[in-house]
Protein backbone atom coordinates (compact mmCIF):
# COMPACT_ATOMS: atom_id res chain seq x y z
CA UNK A 1 0.00 0.00 0.00
CA UNK A 2 1.79 3.35 -0.78
CA UNK A 3 -0.88 5.03 1.78
CA UNK A 4 -3.99 4.43 4.27
CA UNK A 5 -5.82 6.00 6.85
CA UNK A 6 -5.20 5.53 10.39
CA UNK A 7 -7.68 7.11 13.24
CA UNK A 8 -8.31 10.07 10.64
CA UNK A 9 -5.03 10.59 9.45
CA UNK A 10 -3.18 9.86 5.88
CA UNK A 11 0.17 8.22 6.12
CA UNK A 12 2.06 7.73 2.99
CA UNK A 13 5.07 5.39 2.72
CA UNK A 14 7.06 8.37 1.62
CA UNK A 15 6.54 10.33 5.32
CA UNK A 16 5.11 13.08 2.81
CA UNK A 17 1.95 14.98 5.18
CA UNK A 18 0.78 16.82 1.49
CA UNK A 19 -2.18 14.12 1.16
CA UNK A 20 -3.28 14.53 4.83
CA UNK A 21 -3.15 18.84 5.02
CA UNK A 22 -5.11 18.98 1.23
CA UNK A 23 -7.74 16.54 3.22
CA UNK A 24 -7.74 18.55 6.15
CA UNK A 25 -7.97 22.24 4.47
CA UNK A 26 -11.19 20.30 2.48
CA UNK A 27 -13.09 19.11 5.52
CA UNK A 28 -12.45 22.43 7.28
CA UNK A 29 -13.51 24.11 4.37
CA UNK A 30 -16.83 22.36 4.74
CA UNK A 31 -17.14 23.68 8.72
CA UNK A 32 -16.21 27.02 7.08
CA UNK A 33 -19.39 26.82 4.95
CA UNK A 34 -21.58 25.97 7.11
CA UNK A 35 -24.68 28.36 6.91
CA UNK A 36 -25.59 28.59 10.65
CA UNK A 37 -22.35 28.92 11.92
CA UNK A 38 -20.03 31.43 9.92
CA UNK A 39 -22.52 32.64 7.20
CA UNK A 40 -25.44 33.52 10.29
CA UNK A 41 -25.23 37.17 10.68
CA UNK A 42 -27.39 36.76 14.09
CA UNK A 43 -23.42 35.62 15.42
CA UNK A 44 -21.39 38.04 16.75
CA UNK A 45 -17.63 37.83 15.15
CA UNK A 46 -16.35 37.12 18.99
CA UNK A 47 -18.92 33.76 18.80
CA UNK A 48 -17.83 33.10 15.54
CA UNK A 49 -13.74 33.41 16.38
CA UNK A 50 -14.53 30.97 19.14
CA UNK A 51 -15.97 28.61 16.79
CA UNK A 52 -13.82 28.81 14.57
CA UNK A 53 -10.77 27.87 17.16
CA UNK A 54 -13.11 25.16 18.60
CA UNK A 55 -13.91 23.81 14.85
CA UNK A 56 -12.00 24.61 12.11
CA UNK A 57 -8.21 24.52 13.70
CA UNK A 58 -8.92 21.16 15.23
CA UNK A 59 -9.61 19.86 11.80
CA UNK A 60 -6.80 20.84 10.68
CA UNK A 61 -4.05 20.62 13.77
CA UNK A 62 -5.26 17.34 14.64
CA UNK A 63 -2.25 14.69 15.52
CA UNK A 64 0.03 17.37 13.40
CA UNK A 65 3.03 17.43 15.95
CA UNK A 66 4.20 14.97 13.63
CA UNK A 67 4.40 17.12 10.30
CA UNK A 68 7.17 18.37 8.64
CA UNK A 69 6.35 21.52 7.32
CA UNK A 70 7.59 22.87 3.71
CA UNK A 71 7.12 26.15 2.63
CA UNK A 72 4.03 25.22 -0.03
CA UNK A 73 2.29 23.78 3.11
CA UNK A 74 3.08 27.14 5.33
CA UNK A 75 1.11 29.27 2.38
CA UNK A 76 -1.58 26.86 2.21
CA UNK A 77 -2.58 27.09 5.63
CA UNK A 78 -1.99 31.09 5.70
CA UNK A 79 -3.60 31.55 2.36
CA UNK A 80 -6.95 29.10 4.09
CA UNK A 81 -6.57 30.98 7.62
CA UNK A 82 -6.78 34.67 6.07
CA UNK A 83 -10.13 33.45 3.67
CA UNK A 84 -11.67 32.70 6.99
CA UNK A 85 -10.72 35.29 9.26
CA UNK A 86 -11.52 38.09 6.17
CA UNK A 87 -14.97 36.65 5.84
CA UNK A 88 -15.87 36.30 10.00
CA UNK A 89 -14.25 39.55 10.46
CA UNK A 90 -15.91 41.38 7.21
CA UNK A 91 -14.86 44.62 5.14
CA UNK A 92 -13.42 47.88 6.46
CA UNK A 93 -14.83 51.32 5.38
CA UNK A 94 -11.64 53.16 3.98
CA UNK A 95 -12.16 56.79 4.15
CA UNK A 96 -9.36 58.04 1.91
CA UNK A 97 -10.98 56.10 -1.20
CA UNK A 98 -14.58 56.10 0.47
CA UNK A 99 -14.98 52.64 -0.45
CA UNK A 100 -15.04 49.35 1.60
CA UNK A 101 -12.02 47.06 1.32
CA UNK A 102 -10.83 43.60 2.68
CA UNK A 103 -8.33 43.33 5.56
CA UNK A 104 -4.69 43.36 5.16
CA UNK A 105 -2.43 40.44 6.49
CA UNK A 106 -1.14 42.87 8.81
CA UNK A 107 -4.70 44.41 10.11
CA UNK A 108 -5.74 40.42 10.25
CA UNK A 109 -3.44 40.08 12.47
CA UNK A 110 -3.93 42.79 14.85
CA UNK A 111 -7.50 42.05 15.17
CA UNK A 112 -6.72 38.09 15.89
CA UNK A 113 -5.01 37.40 19.13
CA UNK A 114 -4.98 33.65 19.03
CA UNK A 115 -1.74 32.10 17.58
CA UNK A 116 -1.65 31.20 13.50
CA UNK A 117 -2.59 27.47 12.44
CA UNK A 118 1.48 27.33 12.15
CA UNK A 119 2.00 28.56 15.43
CA UNK A 120 -0.12 26.07 17.18
CA UNK A 121 1.38 23.52 14.78
CA UNK A 122 5.13 24.32 15.77
CA UNK A 123 3.89 24.61 19.62
CA UNK A 124 2.43 20.96 19.16
CA UNK A 125 5.69 19.43 17.55
CA UNK A 126 7.79 21.38 20.98
CA UNK A 127 5.13 19.59 22.81
CA UNK A 128 6.06 16.08 21.58
CA UNK A 129 9.48 16.85 20.77
CA UNK A 130 10.07 17.50 25.15
CA UNK A 131 7.92 14.37 25.26
CA UNK A 132 9.97 11.76 23.62
CA UNK A 133 13.22 13.50 25.06
CA UNK A 134 12.28 12.66 28.41
CA UNK A 135 11.41 9.00 27.85
CA UNK A 136 13.52 5.93 28.27
CA UNK A 137 16.32 5.41 25.81
CA UNK A 138 14.47 2.30 24.91
CA UNK A 139 10.79 3.53 23.96
CA UNK A 140 9.95 2.61 20.49
CA UNK A 141 9.52 6.77 19.45
CA UNK A 142 12.62 7.72 20.75
CA UNK A 143 14.73 4.93 19.14
CA UNK A 144 12.89 5.93 15.75
CA UNK A 145 13.65 9.33 16.12
CA UNK A 146 17.11 8.59 15.97
CA UNK A 147 17.25 5.83 14.06
CA UNK A 148 19.97 5.37 11.55
CA UNK A 149 18.79 3.36 8.60
CA UNK A 150 22.40 2.72 7.06
CA UNK A 151 20.94 4.45 3.46
CA UNK A 152 22.13 6.30 0.51
CA UNK A 153 20.46 9.25 -0.96
CA UNK A 154 20.31 10.52 -4.52
CA UNK A 155 22.31 13.59 -5.50
CA UNK A 156 19.98 16.52 -4.21
CA UNK A 157 19.35 18.87 -1.87
CA UNK A 158 18.59 16.91 1.58
CA UNK A 159 14.74 17.03 2.60
CA UNK A 160 14.00 19.01 5.83
CA UNK A 161 13.75 16.75 8.73
CA UNK A 162 11.04 16.98 11.62
CA UNK A 163 14.23 16.86 14.10
CA UNK A 164 15.78 19.65 12.53
CA UNK A 165 12.73 21.81 12.56
CA UNK A 166 12.26 20.86 16.44
CA UNK A 167 15.72 21.44 17.06
CA UNK A 168 15.23 25.49 15.50
CA UNK A 169 12.33 26.19 17.36
CA UNK A 170 13.44 24.50 20.42
CA UNK A 171 16.46 27.07 20.01
CA UNK A 172 14.17 30.16 19.84
CA UNK A 173 11.70 29.03 22.56
CA UNK A 174 14.54 27.79 25.49
CA UNK A 175 17.43 29.97 24.25
CA UNK A 176 21.09 28.62 24.30
CA UNK A 177 20.52 26.17 27.00
CA UNK A 178 17.15 24.28 25.57
CA UNK A 179 18.78 21.50 25.62
CA UNK A 180 18.89 21.20 29.06
CA UNK A 181 15.47 22.87 29.16
CA UNK A 182 13.93 20.53 27.29
CA UNK A 183 14.44 17.69 30.43
CA UNK A 184 12.10 19.32 32.96
CA UNK A 185 9.00 18.71 32.11
CA UNK A 186 7.59 21.84 33.82
CA UNK A 187 9.90 23.99 32.76
CA UNK A 188 9.15 23.72 29.58
CA UNK A 189 5.69 23.51 29.61
CA UNK A 190 6.40 26.97 31.04
CA UNK A 191 8.80 27.85 28.04
CA UNK A 192 5.92 26.55 25.46
CA UNK A 193 2.94 29.13 27.27
CA UNK A 194 5.07 31.77 26.84
CA UNK A 195 6.36 31.28 23.29
CA UNK A 196 1.76 30.60 22.48
CA UNK A 197 0.76 34.11 24.90
CA UNK A 198 4.01 36.64 23.27
CA UNK A 199 4.12 34.54 20.12
CA UNK A 200 7.39 33.89 19.99
CA UNK A 201 7.57 31.54 17.17
CA UNK A 202 4.91 34.27 14.76
CA UNK A 203 7.59 36.90 15.06
CA UNK A 204 10.45 34.51 14.06
CA UNK A 205 10.55 34.85 10.46
CA UNK A 206 8.66 31.62 8.99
Amino acid sequence: MENFKYIGVILKEDNNNQTDLQERIKNANKTYFTPQFFLNENISKKLKLKLKNTTIDKTITRASETWTLIKRDREQLNIFERKVHRKILGPVYDNEKENWRKLTNKEICTRVKNPTKIETIRLYILRWFGHVQRMEENRIPKRVLYMNLGTTRLRSRPRKRWRDEARVDGRIVGGEEWRKKVHNREEWKKLLRTAKNRHILHMAKE
